[in-house]
């Protein structure tokens, strides 16, 4: 896979996008490119239309970016390009395991994003810890473990 760096001034948006990026969602991709760089290439097709990354797009124009990096599809065909759309927004739709994710995301400030995360700094009282995760004794607070990782609480 080849990643070039292309002038977005060439880039053109699909017409047709159905997938909606709002103006909070594009403020937080810019930020995430500011502060980690732009990690995932834009997908375009041989007449330089996006085929995945309208929000990525979206983004590096509020940052002012003259490239971005893109990975050309000209290999395939309208159908493909249409059905690759599709595909990867319908994809990336799913759920958190928010046991697990309180595990990564304790202690980190996300201040600078403007997201909605789960408040996993308030302490769980016994009854609220998942019946998986505790481990058998007389204190539930002190015997609490997580069975995937063995972070304990």
């Amino acid at each position: 896979m080849k990643i070039n760096e292309v002038d977005i001034e060439k880039i053109k948006p699909y017409v047709r996008n159905a997938k909606k990026h709002s103006e909070k969602q594009i403020g937080n991709i810019a930020e995430s490119i500011k502060q980690f760089g732009f990690r995932q290439p834009i997908v375009l097709d041989k007449n330089m239309e996006i085929i995945i990354g309208h929000g990525r797009f979206e983004a590096a124009k509020v940052l002012g970016l003259k490239s971005v990096p893109c990975i050309m599809a000209d290999d395939l065909t309208d159908e493909q390009i249409k059905k690759l759309r599709i595909i990867d927004n319908k994809t990336n739709e799913s759920e958190w395991d928010l046991d697990l994710l309180s595990l990564d995301i304790m202690g980190i400030d996300f201040s600078d994003f403007d997201i909605e995360l789960p408040n996993f700094n308030e302490e769980k009282k016994p009854d609220e810890v998942p019946t998986e995760f505790k481990e058998y004794g007389d204190d539930i607070e002190t015997k609490c473990k997580c069975p995937r990782c063995g972070y304990e609480w």
